[in-house]
């Protein structure tokens, strides 16, 4: 009743116990995607309303088939098919957690899309074009209590972002392409099927021969997300901040790029306090950073990069700070309860604005 209402169109409503929900038991994943797509080919050329309750669908990512099992998906009396998604946040006065939302779209996207690969198949087979809606019905407790209650949801950004998405990812061919010959992840098991039997310092050769795309998200769904992430800090990769930083810092791949960036002024010498702060900055921040850093991110820096003017203007916005605290002061700049730096030459931290270093 939730989906005629919100999107049942100019259809017939369905009259209770009228609406077909076929079995889709069988045997292993492969066997139920097959009954899946057999139920909904049926309940298509034949009418009237038909439930799918947690059907199973297959996606190609990357090469590899993914079993998807979304929680509905309706067949409408015209032959349209619809995802259905049930939530436990609530819907409050009609309204719900936009965050929650947009990952409830998210993933029915995936779902629409698994879908439509099935459409494709039923026309292949019959020659009937099936249309698959994209705004799904998203079902949520209504404010606090037990009864549930439903919107439409419209999809098409989702939709087109992950189909996006899996067009970009590099197929499992192509990455075992360039794989060295005869590189294998096989554990050699013994065998009772438990003991592993495969040297250690042997299997560890194999993983370093694939490269590591790590980001912190990584550490919530792999269980590789610790080996790649000693990868990418060994290898200063500016990933190991996460996306969103990556994405800010365009071409400079690396973190000594970074801190190059930041030392340089426009004008190529630095900052106009006479290079002591201003060049200074970056290192204090970073205790471990390399003094030749910016010889070997010349390159980098020296191009048109629109973060690395970001970070030079940053520098010196910082530098100015830092000098006006300190004249402020009379020379003492202090950073912080029981943090001084009125010594020549030791660093200052903590001016109102600009975090101190550690």
């Amino acid at each position: 009743m939730l989906l005629y209402e919100r999107m049942g169109g100019g259809a017939e409503a369905h009259e209770p116990g009228r609406v077909a929900v076929p079995d889709l038991s069988a045997a292993g994943p492969e066997g139920r995607a097959a009954r899946t797509a057999l139920a909904l080919r049926e309940a298509t050329t034949t009418g009237g309303w038909t439930l799918l309750d947690h059907p199973l669908l297959t996606l190609d990512v990357a090469g590899s088939p993914a079993y998807l099992e979304p929680d509905a998906v309706v067949v409408h009396p015209d032959g349209g098919w619809t995802v259905v998604e049930i939530k436990s946040f609530p819907m409050i006065d009609g309204s719900a957690d936009p965050a929650k939302v947009g990952a409830a779209a998210r993933q029915a996207a995936v779902y629409v899309l698994a879908l439509q690969r099935v459409a494709d198949q039923v026309h292949a087979g019959t020659g009937r074009t099936v249309t698959v809606r994209d705004r799904v019905l998203l079902v949520c407790p209504k404010d606090f209590a037990n009864l549930p209650t439903a919107e439409a949801v419209d999809i098409r950004k989702q939709l087109a972002t992950t189909r996006r998405q899996l067009q970009r990812l590099t197929k499992v061919e192509e990455i075992a392409g360039q794989l060295p010959p005869g590189t294998t992840f096989d554990l050699r098991l013994a065998d009772d099927g438990k003991t592993v039997t495969r040297p250690a310092a042997e299997l560890a050769e194999a993983v370093e021969a694939v490269d590591a795309a790590y980001a912190p998200e990584c550490l919530s769904a792999c269980e590789l997300a610790f080996h790649c992430r000693e990868q990418a800090r060994a290898a200063g990769a500016v990933e190991s901040l996460g996306r969103g930083v990556r994405g800010e810092l365009g071409g400079l791949r690396t973190v000594e790029e970074v801190l190059a960036a930041a030392r340089r002024t426009e004008n190529g010498a630095d900052d106009a306090t006479g290079g002591s702060a201003g060049a200074g900055v970056a290192t204090a921040c970073v205790p471990d950073a390399d003094a030749d850093a910016a010889t070997h991110a010349d390159a980098a820096t020296d191009t048109d990069v629109p973060a690395a003017e970001a970070l030079r203007r940053a520098a010196v916005l910082r530098a100015e700070a830092l000098a006006g605290a300190g004249a402020g002061a009379g020379g003492t700049v202090t950073g912080g309860p029981g943090q001084t730096a009125d010594r020549p030459g030791e660093r200052a931290g903590g001016a109102e604005g600009v975090p101190a270093c550690r």
